[in-house]
């Protein structure tokens, strides 16, 4: 047996593990002490497979055909290999042929000792060191200082159009030098507190280290969703209240707010981390830049490729930097490649139905920039979840240019795919014309327009509101189990003391490992929640926000029970439902007649998932990096309170600095293009209302919830009855294909998206497994954080000082009607279209 396990050396072929070795000393800054190579894991693996027999080899088959039979990750081939396996070993094929016994060891051996998805095992290790140091001083100090960097930039810029960021892979970058810069020149000095001894500097940078920094950044390092509610409620050109900069208010709301989804965060753990199902394809490349920058490896041919991943990542980084400058900056053309336009280019049909900025995007090759290609993470997320958000896509833009070219709801009057609102003059609708401040001055409404949309935008509308029904019913259907024992465990978690961590409740290999160490109580996470709602009813009694306190705890109800489901497709699948629209149209319904209103709505709502979703998806990330959870909420906490704070301050610097903010005049383009947008959403569902907007211009709206019910119990039906033939259609995200439209994007950000998937997360991860394993992530990372470098690079150095280059290659994409806001219709001769004035009051 022994000598068949050896001459299945190539095990890294079939089972799709790799055969890598750790470098040379002078290639890599890890303590080998504290790293696990992947020697280390086939060797690991190889000795599992010596001990798992026959007979437990079939059981975990047979189990793993019943538990990943709905699975959307579960790679197909896999599922096919051990439904052959079965059925030989039903047939007395086992111990005729020693081949097929080894395969099903070795399947079985993956399912029980590490992972059954090849996207885990490219990133993930299946052995821990639980001496390996995490939470050291100067984790902590690089984790604070480029979380306060990358947020301060990150909230600065962010009203800029177009605006500037630092990427997370970016400060995962700038994280790794500064590791190893501390670990080189810190001196070795220690305390011990309460027992522990506590080190300056305990030895080389560790991977751990690294890990528990990038989980820092990734919450600190970012902007507030918080400061675009208080530009809007506070600036002259918007509501006009001075209170939304006090510093007291903007402090109470954040708290209450961020760490009011950090809360939640913990109650979904159940659902979205300790769930083996709950794979996080997003968070697959983070993990695939540290493994190449701290665990480099030697030259081994993988489909005839001998680079390492370390500078696979950096040649990646270096040409993307380069080529950025082409498509960005010399040769525009290449990034908004809307050649069928240039055709014709005054032919509005065409520009209509092919073009990339007025159009639908209908063209085969669209752009060459990878800022484009990379807009759907066709490298990350599963194909599955690709081709169904492009059928929807695809759909969708068949059905609205039917309705356009049939002038529905006077659609023709106005641009195809807008997320402006517009008068009945075709002109943007004008706020300020219909209110004060944010109380509607119905004599003014009824002698000016009610407010249109595009039919782009209200085709995403509809969408928006389908998804809410269609994703609580569908997960209900499909997940019931599920949330029942996760509520189960939520209780026994709360109201009954128990010896041993409740992640060993999970018989999966990752949520073994986690468990030798303790876990977060679910009461620390509760209690946040409370003291956060606390923080929000403080801030609306003190301040004079207008709104009713019931308010708050009624828009959260809501919000948790959308965001289980939520956060379940976003973890299987990579794609983050939106409740923006829902909330905002749901605050109009609560409180008619108040803007301000309308955006606390939106504010608690939209806010609290976001965050909750991006607190959750780094424990999972520090889950598959076997980070102690309670180091990893302790840097969490440390994180996001400094976030607070620096956000803060960034905005008290823009309003301090920038005359004119948020207007088309603004000197620097701090135009607030995200907030004009929101203000213009306040004003239509708060101020003018939804009964006006809907019941009178689009009444076919409310039937939208309905849709989505229907959908949810047909998918449900119909993938029982033909599980084969249905298994990877998602309608959830089927139905979010929808919702591309009503915006700048169209098929034109989505196609060469597509492509690229089909091409990595299809063929290649089917035929080279052993290649995709090793570099796919690594490509996209590498291509990702060097169009970043490049971008801000482009920023600082040309754009802002307005140099441009001025040829046909730059101009060509605006120069015809794609680059205009034209209708297809022109506004009738007595100067406006649709309901007469008087009749939509």
């Amino acid at each position: 047996m022994d000598e068949t396990l050896e001459k299945k050396a190539d095990v890294a072929q079939v089972s799709e593990i790799e055969i890598t070795s750790t470098s040379s000393a002078d290639e890599t800054s890890c303590s080998p002490a504290f790293e696990i190579d992947t020697e280390k894991i086939l060797e690991f693996v190889l000795d599992k497979v010596r001990y798992v027999s026959t007979e437990e080899a079939l059981q975990i088959l047979v189990h793993a055909q019943d538990y990943h039979a709905d699975d959307y990750n579960f790679p197909i081939d896999t599922m096919d290999k051990i439904d052959k396996l079965v059925s030989l070993s039903a047939g007395g094929k086992e111990g005729t042929d020693e081949f097929y016994d080894i395969e099903m060891r070795i399947e079985a051996t993956l399912m029980k000792y590490y992972s059954p998805y090849p996207e885990v095992r490219a990133v993930v290790s299946p052995i821990d060191d639980p001496s390996a140091y995490v939470e050291t001083p100067r984790a902590y100090f690089i984790g604070l200082f480029w979380s306060a960097v990358g947020s301060y930039i990150c909230e600065l810029f962010q009203p800029r159009q177009p605006s500037i960021t630092l990427p997370a892979t970016v400060l995962q970058l700038l994280v790794y030098p500064s590791g190893l810069l501390l670990a080189r020149v810190l001196p070795n000095w220690s305390c011990t507190v309460r027992g522990h001894n506590i080190s300056l500097n305990p030895g080389p940078w560790t991977y751990k280290e690294q890990m528990f920094t990038t989980i820092m950044v990734n919450t600190g390092g970012r902007f507030s969703n918080l400061i675009n509610h208080v530009l809007i409620i506070s600036l002259p050109v918007f509501f006009d209240q001075s209170w939304g900069l006090q510093f007291g208010f903007m402090l109470l709301m954040n708290i209450s707010t961020e760490f009011f989804g950090f809360g939640m965060a913990g109650v979904l753990r159940r659902w979205v981390v300790w769930n083996p199902k709950a794979v996080w394809p997003t968070i697959m490349p983070t993990l695939a830049i540290n493994k190449a920058l701290m665990l480099p490896e030697s030259k081994i041919a993988i489909n005839g490729w001998t680079i390492t991943r370390y500078r696979l990542l950096f040649l990646c980084m270096a040409v993307s930097f380069v080529y950025f400058f082409l498509p960005n900056f010399l040769f525009k053309a290449l990034s908004t490649f809307n050649w069928m336009t240039w055709i014709a280019p005054q032919n509005k049909n065409l520009a209509i139905v092919t073009g990339s900025k007025l159009g639908l995007g209908f063209n085969p090759i669209t752009t060459f920039d990878w800022n484009v290609i990379n807009y759907t993470s066709p490298l990350v997320k599963p194909f599955f979840a690709t081709l169904n958000l492009y059928a929807g896509a695809l759909g969708s833009g068949l059905l609205i240019l039917a309705l356009y070219y049939k002038n529905y709801k006077y659609s023709a009057y106005l641009p195809i795919n807008s997320a402006n609102t517009f008068a009945n003059d075709g002109h943007q609708y004008n706020v300020s014309r219909v209110s004060t401040g944010s109380v509607l001055n119905r004599a003014n409404y009824e002698n000016y327009s009610p407010p249109y949309l595009s039919i782009g935008n209200l085709i995403r509308q509809g969408s928006a509101f389908a998804q809410y029904t269609l994703s609580f019913v569908f997960v209900l259907l499909t997940d019931w189990k599920l949330l029942v024992d996760t509520f189960a465990g939520i209780y026994r978690g709360l109201f009954r003391k128990r010896e041993k961590s409740q992640v060993s409740e999970y018989s999966d290999p990752m949520n073994k490992l986690i468990s030798v160490y303790e876990e977060v109580p679910d009461w620390w996470y509760f209690t946040i929640i409370i003291v956060c709602f606390l923080m929000g009813v403080i801030a609306f009694e003190v301040y004079p926000v207008n709104v009713p306190v019931w308010i708050i705890p009624t828009i959260l109800a809501i919000s948790m029970a959308m965001l289980v489901p939520g956060a379940i497709v976003y973890a299987v699948s990579g794609y983050q439902l939106v409740l923006n629209d829902f909330m905002a149209l749901l605050g109009g319904y609560l409180i008619p007649g108040n803007g301000i209103g309308t955006l606390m709505c939106r504010f608690y709502g939209w806010n609290m998932d976001v965050q909750a979703e991006t607190f959750v998806s780094d424990l999972k990330l520090g889950h598959y990096a076997k980070i102690p959870p309670r180091a990893v909420f302790r840097g969490q906490m440390v994180a996001t309170t400094l976030h607070l704070f620096v956000t803060i301050g960034s905005i008290k610097t823009i309003v301090a600095t920038m005359p004119g903010l948020c207007t088309s005049a603004q000197e620097s383009k701090f135009t607030c293009p995200t907030e004009n947008g929101m203000f213009t959403s306040a004003t239509m569902f708060g101020t003018i209302g939804p009964d006006r907007v809907f019941n009178t211009l689009y009444p076919g709206l409310v039937y939208c919830f309905l849709v989505g019910f229907l959908v949810a119990v047909l998918t449900w039906y119909g993938r029982r009855r033909f599980p084969n033939i249905l298994r990877y259609v998602h309608p959830l995200i089927i139905m979010a294909g929808f919702s591309v439209w009503g915006q700048t994007y169209n098929l034109s950000y989505y196609t060469p998206g597509l492509i690229a998937a089909f091409f990595f997360m299809y063929i290649i991860k089917r035929r080279y497994i052993a290649w995709w394993t090793k570099y796919n992530y690594v490509l996209t990372s590498g291509l990702t954080a060097g169009t970043a470098f490049s971008a801000i690079v482009i920023f600082g150095a040309i754009n802002y000082t307005q140099t441009e280059v001025v040829w046909w290659g730059n101009t060509v994409s605006s120069a015809g009607v794609d680059g205009t806001q034209t209708a297809l219709l022109e506004v009738p001769e007595d100067g406006y279209f649709g309901l007469p004035i008087g009749e939509f009051a």
